[in-house]
């Protein structure tokens, strides 16, 4: 595996952990609370962890096997899937991300070098690199750990993800973030 892979691994390892820590701490009643993101709950924010973890399997796949395999079925799906699964207990949420890291962490091993320069998409967005992918999976771990409102802010991320060169629109996303906390 080359370096640049490495390390963003160990960074979503690392971020599963912290957030795993978080939503342990949460209690069935808390899951349902208001989460910064409007409309969304925390357990909205956790069954969409989730659900992105596999629409990034989905893509690895898709550049691992030159086919053309949909992050998410439709729009449509992924809000229904993500609905359904909000209302969960905490246990069937840690339960879900867990496996979902899994999967994702063992299909990233399955790409060949050459492969993470396929180009992917994910619903509206405009085609990106495969090697993002990775990335894109890690930012998520950090951005929706803030949404939870659970303690969690920018100032806890890691110094390994601050300078991290993101591409649009992963860095107006963290840009948005910080800037929730940055006023008073």
């Amino acid at each position: 595996m080359e370096t640049w892979l490495k390390d963003l691994v160990t960074q979503i390892d690392d971020a599963t952990a912290r957030l795993m820590t978080t939503v342990r701490g949460l209690t069935d009643e808390e899951v349902l609370e208001p989460s910064l993101l409007p409309g969304w709950s925390r357990g909205h924010v956790l069954a969409h962890i989730a659900r992105a973890a596999e629409a990034h399997r989905n893509l690895l796949e898709s550049a691992r096997t030159g086919t053309d395999l949909p992050a998410y079925a439709s729009q449509d799906a992924r809000d229904t899937d993500i609905e359904n699964g909000a209302g969960r207990p905490v246990a069937e949420h840690i339960a879900d991300i867990e496996r979902t890291a899994a999967v994702f962490r063992a299909a990233v091993g399955t790409v060949p070098g050459k492969a993470w320069t396929t180009s992917v998409t994910i619903l509206h967005l405009d085609p990106f690199p495969a090697s993002q992918v990775v990335l894109r999976k890690l930012v998520e771990l950090e951005l929706h750990h803030v949404d939870l409102n659970a303690g969690y802010r920018p100032a806890d991320w890691p110094a390994t993800f601050r300078p991290l060169e993101l591409p649009e629109p992963m860095r107006s996303q963290a840009a948005d973030r910080l800037s929730w906390f940055s006023a008073g």
